[in-house]
């Protein structure tokens, strides 16, 4: 992995096409001042036109040797590439859950789309998709979840409002639109018990301690500014956070005592967290989606993702399967249990160790006065034996 790596970076430095632009540009240029000169002086049209192909002709030949190293390179890449990742059979399941389902399909591509902020492309999507699916025969719940929801202006807006605030905020080092939407939610919010509109000020309030473009805060010459900045931004903007958060508040403040040297002070990794910026980019996209009844992370990608983990389980399962001359039989239930990161985990399931089957509403998991958790049934039938 090492060397797919190191040719990887290698290929993404000097496999581009950036030298042969530059060729080409040289050339557009040479033909663009031998034409003034031809216009200028027709009568020099033949001289001129001599003099161009010892320069067009050079020109070119750096062209070809450029497109021959990148090409070069992309070959060597793409052979690492596939012996590192060789070409493997998908395994073959009789039972597809997804194709009687194209709406949902849909549905979850049009809103992956949104949610990147390709707005244009998921519009033409959903006219597309729509008229595809208008001849055919949808159940109750696939009408539930049609694709004219998507077509909404307003969910468009909300979407391009967050790219937004996410652009000022990565971007520009600029919270204060993030801190005004989260204090138009602050009623919305605070049902959810988010801690997003506090977090937000906090860091706002280390920005203007600290300053934009300090890379040590001991080093910053105005740093007696930005304190002074900080503590006003605290008592005017900060001070209804007492109640809940006074002790984050206490420590922001008691921070002011060590501000000639807060990278040996008690607060250093308050103060200085190169990842706060992404910490609060992640949170305010979570809260954001949440409030728009959607999860922070798009299901189509989170899909994908699962299935290109479970994808090498599924491999091995169906050759031990065709070894053994056995067949998977459960059709909405898999057999082999896929280890997904915990992230990825947004229910608990239980699975009873005498019947070896998932507990369900009917057959709920029941614990006995040892504190062993068995299935229902189990248990019934522990019982009468």
């Amino acid at each position: 992995m090492e060397a797919l790596i190191a040719e990887h970076e290698k290929l993404s430095k000097s496999g581009t096409l950036s030298e042969s632009l530059d060729d080409i540009q040289r050339i557009i240029d040479i033909l663009v001042r031998a034409r003034e000169a031809a216009a200028a002086s027709p009568e020099d049209t033949s001289s001129i036109l001599t003099k161009l192909q010892n320069p067009v002709k050079s020109s070119f030949e750096d062209i070809r040797k450029d497109l021959e190293d990148v090409r070069k390179q992309q070959t060597k890449y793409a052979k690492l590439l596939d012996k590192k990742f060789k070409d493997k059979v998908l395994p073959q399941m009789e039972y597809d859950a997804l194709s009687s389902q194209p709406t949902r399909i849909n549905r979850a591509i049009a809103m992956h789309l949104l949610r990147e902020g390709q707005f244009s492309v998921a519009s033409t999507f959903l006219t597309e998709a729509q008229s595809t699916t208008e001849d055919m025969t949808m159940t109750g719940t696939e009408q539930d979840v049609g694709l004219d929801s998507l077509k909404s202006e307003d969910l468009r807006k909300q979407f391009g409002n967050m790219y937004y605030i996410l652009h000022q905020m990565k971007n520009e080092r600029n919270l204060l639109p993030a801190i005004e939407w989260a204090r138009e939610k602050r009623e919305e919010l605070a049902k959810r018990v988010s801690n997003l509109e506090f977090e937000l000020g906090k860091l706002q309030f280390i920005w203007l301690f600290i300053g934009p473009h300090s890379a040590s805060p001991n080093t910053r010459p105005n740093i007696l500014q930005g304190r002074q900045r900080a503590l006003n931004y605290a008592r005017h903007q900060l001070s209804h956070f007492r109640s809940r958060y006074f002790k984050e508040l206490q420590q922001l403040c008691g921070a002011i005592a060590f501000c000639p040297n807060l990278e040996q002070s008690p607060y250093r990794r308050m103060f200085i967290n190169n990842d706060a910026w992404d910490q609060i980019a992640t949170t305010f996209t979570k809260e954001f989606c949440s409030l728009l009844g959607l999860s922070a992370d798009s299901p189509l990608y989170i899909a994908a993702t699962a299935g290109a983990i479970a994808l090498p389980h599924f491999s091995k399962l169906e050759v031990i399967m065709k070894a053994k001359g056995t067949e998977w039989t459960t059709d909405h239930e898999i057999p082999v249990e896929v280890p997904l990161p915990p992230s990825y985990r947004f229910h608990s399931i239980f699975v009873c160790p005498v019947s070896k089957e998932q507990t369900t509403d009917q057959n709920p998991p029941m614990m006995m006065p040892c504190g062993h958790v068995v299935a229902q049934e189990s248990l019934l039938r522990l019982s009468k034996n």
